[in-house]
């Protein structure tokens, strides 16, 4: 349980123990400044500090770090709003707000870096509206879009959807094309869509775009886009047991030995 009085956050697990809570007490700064940097593993010092706001809650962190990598050094851990952080999976839309401003802004906790005074909190899942459907069943005709998300009729071109979004993805122009029935180009412009839900959070016309976007490459994929025969090739090889002395082999290891292979550069073959 919570303690009285702190909010604790859907998804994320505030470890009491663990926390460094600024109350403005020179005792409490002190210990802050004991701990290791978590970059340089060296002594943390004063200059080094930053006061940032969970959820209302005052911590001093290290400056420089993520607000993913802040949170866990203030203590918290995550059970959801966390995935591959590197910017690829959008599960850790974040709400914020910097010091001596009242905009809010909305960012990724793994790619954002936290600056003193900033105001935050997550979301770790944005729940907008989500036609169902049978993918079997659905013509992949120029209406099927309009048909299942109405709402997209709404845009306004306000552009708000494409400001906001972390894969600097043209949503309105997406969105423009779902509106003309273009299930080809929808597919093709929101490729790279993370689905983080933040260009949903500023939408005035209450468009759940990466949904609608969802359903076009959807569509193109099953229904459109030619049968690519190197997947049908590895199917194969995964039925007749090709990859099973492989995948057996990783089975025997040890804890040390797969963390070998995950993080040591002589180990593993890592992109320069």
């Amino acid at each position: 349980m919570p303690a009285k009085g702190r909010a604790q956050k859907p998804g994320v697990r505030k470890q009491k123990a663990e926390a460094r809570v600024t109350t403005g007490s020179e005792e409490q700064r002190g210990q802050a400044a004991a701990c290791p940097d978590p970059r340089t593993r060296g002594p943390l010092t004063a200059s080094s500090l930053v006061t940032i706001h969970v959820m209302g809650q005052a911590y001093e962190v290290p400056k420089d770090l993520t607000i993913m990598k802040a949170m866990e050094y203030a203590g918290y851990k995550f059970i959801r709003g966390c995935g591959c952080r590197g910017g690829f999976c959008g599960a850790c839309g974040t709400v914020f707000r910097k010091k001596d401003s009242y905009k809010l802004k909305v960012g990724l906790a793994c790619q954002t870096v936290i600056e003193d005074g900033m105001y935050l909190a997550q979301i770790p899942f944005y729940p907008g509206n989500k036609a169902e459907y049978e993918l079997e069943k659905l013509a992949a005709d120029t209406q099927v879009l309009v048909k299942l998300y109405p709402e997209v009729m709404r845009c306004i071109a306000c552009n708000s959807c494409t400001k906001i979004c972390p894969q600097d993805i043209d949503v309105m122009g997406y969105i423009s094309a779902a509106i003309r029935g273009d299930i080809g180009k929808v597919a093709d412009m929101s490729f790279d869509c993370i689905m983080c839900g933040l260009c949903a959070t500023r939408c005035p016309a209450e468009i759940v775009h990466y949904n609608v976007a969802l359903l076009a490459r959807r569509l193109y994929g099953a229904k459109r886009a030619k049968r690519a025969r190197h997947v049908g090739d590895r199917v194969r090889e995964i039925a007749e047991g090709r990859f099973e002395p492989g995948l057996d082999r990783l089975g025997r290891l040890s804890e040390a030995e797969l963390s070998a292979m995950y993080y040591d550069p002589k180990v593993r073959d890592v992109e320069p």
